[in-house]
């Protein structure tokens, strides 16, 4: 496993606020605790190819599932997920 992918899978962090974004942003109502099973399925299957490191955030971006996690790489807190715009 790629360094990066096993150090955001051990010191993944979320906020308060950032539930209620992911939840606006996925239009679902998900629970904390299925937001973070989630998330960090989504990670664990991604390939680290689709691991990208840009300024100072990592972007996971996970085509099967449509998703794009941008987690925070000094402090591993997620800020956001998006959905994949299709083209």
């Amino acid at each position: 496993m790629k360094k990066e992918k096993v150090l955001i899978l051990k010191n993944i962090c979320y906020t308060e606020l950032v539930y209620d974004r992911i939840n606006k942003k996925l239009n679902s109502k998900y629970t904390k605790d299925n937001i973070e099973k989630l998330l960090s399925y989504i990670i664990k299957e991604t390939k680290e190819s689709s691991f990208i490191k840009k300024g100072k955030n990592y972007y996971i971006i996970n085509t099967k599932n449509n998703i794009v996690i941008t987690i925070n790489s000094n402090t591993f807190r997620v800020i956001t997920v998006n959905l994949l715009h299709k083209n």
